[in-house]
């Protein structure tokens, strides 16, 4: 399900931007150590506190609008299918957050000094495919079925 309203457009972002940065935050933090650790999942939490926010601004100010005018050009709301609406629309929010989030962890974590713009396409290149895979196949499902859950219910027991 996807959000109707501008109040659960927040909350499905808020939703959807800890599900996602988490996940790749955990993916950068491994590739940083040379693979997946047990404290990886820990240590993600300190970076939340800053890459949260910023994905959840960007997402809701820039990046949600965005993402649906790039989508549009390729499917048309009300005559393909809802998936190929989801897929495109998820599709070009990874094509814009990736190297937008990129760009701000390599300012904020790289210390790429003279090489910031080798180290911030890296990064984008690293990133781009696990952030498309894991909103795609598992993100994008479980956040749109949770919040689909709770708006259904709450949405009885307003009634």
């Amino acid at each position: 399900m996807l959000p109707q309203n501008k109040f659960q457009e927040v909350i499905f972002t808020f939703v959807m931007a800890f599900v996602m940065v988490y996940a790749m935050i955990c993916y950068n933090i491994s590739l940083n150590v040379g693979g997946m650790q047990n404290f990886v999942f820990l240590a993600a939490f300190k970076e939340m506190l800053i890459m949260w926010p910023v994905a959840i601004v960007l997402e809701l100010l820039f990046v949600g609008k965005l993402a649906q005018i790039l989508a549009f050009r390729f499917v048309t709301p009300g005559k393909d299918p809802m998936i190929m609406m989801i897929l495109a629309i998820s599709a070009m929010s990874v094509c814009l957050m990736c190297p937008l989030m990129s760009l701000v962890a390599t300012i904020l974590f790289k210390n790429a000094g003279s090489q910031f713009v080798a180290v911030w396409l890296q990064t984008t290149a690293l990133n781009f495919p696990m952030a498309l895979c894991w909103q795609i196949f598992f993100a994008g499902p479980l956040v749109r079925n949770v919040f689909g859950f709770f708006v259904k219910t709450f949405s009885k027991k307003n009634k």
